[in-house]
């Protein structure tokens, strides 16, 4: 809240309590408690709607209404779409955050590509939301699954004292990590499958009409 806006409400709640002061008579400790306790409830009032704000959906912009009406999505299936790739933004900075702050997830990440992956395949989603379905097991299983591994392995690996146990664990987390890492990289070819399947298709066109063209030259 600014400064000046401050300023006006106690202003104006130090009027009100003058006001009830000379309405009702009351003492004027007994009239400071009571301002004060409307201050505690308005800036709590005022966090909680700056909280609510902090989960609330970007703007659609209108170029991006005009693409989902275009593909047909009803206003349902935009209102699950959007709230969906919100969620998996977040995850997706979550998971590079935990990613980068451990050297052992790095080499993870580097050898698999998870984080790239991951951001490919959520622009996949953004262009093409009528392949939501195709993304099922990476975004409510796999992509949720790694984020809480990563963060369970970094709070493990933050234990200052480690016996042979915990560098057990840390190695078994490790490993888990590094699969759950290589079934992503499987979603985001197995969504994209169709699509090289399609260019194998232009291509195969391609070649067949130049071969025509050809043969039609040496024939003239």
């Amino acid at each position: 809240m600014r400064k000046g806006k401050l300023i006006q409400i106690i202003a104006y709640l130090f009027l009100a309590g003058l006001v009830l002061r000379f309405i009702t008579g009351i003492h004027m400790p007994a009239v400071i408690v009571v301002l004060l306790i409307l201050m505690v409830l308005l800036f709590t009032g005022t966090k909680n709607k700056v909280g609510k704000k902090e989960d609330q959906l970007p703007n659609l912009t209108k170029s991006r209404e005009e693409h989902y009406e275009t593909i047909g999505m009803t206003d349902q299936e935009i209102d699950f779409f959007r709230d969906t790739m919100n969620t998996t933004k977040k995850q997706i900075v979550q998971l590079q955050e935990n990613m980068n702050a451990s050297t052992k997830l790095r080499a993870i990440d580097l050898r698999n590509d998870t984080l790239k992956v991951s951001k490919a395949l959520f622009k996949e989603l953004v262009k093409d939301p009528k392949k939501l379905h195709l993304a099922n097991h990476f975004l409510y299983t796999h992509l949720p699954n790694l984020v809480d591994l990563t963060g369970k392995y970094l709070e493990i690996d933050d234990h200052e004292i480690k016996n042979k146990q915990t560098y057990e664990k840390l190695e078994e987390s490790a490993q888990i990590i590094d699969q759950v890492s290589k079934l992503i990289k499987k979603d985001y070819e197995q969504f994209v499958a169709e699509d090289l399947e399609d260019l194998d298709v232009e291509i195969s066109v391609a070649k067949n009409s130049l071969k025509r063209d050809n043969e039609n030259k040496n024939n003239e």
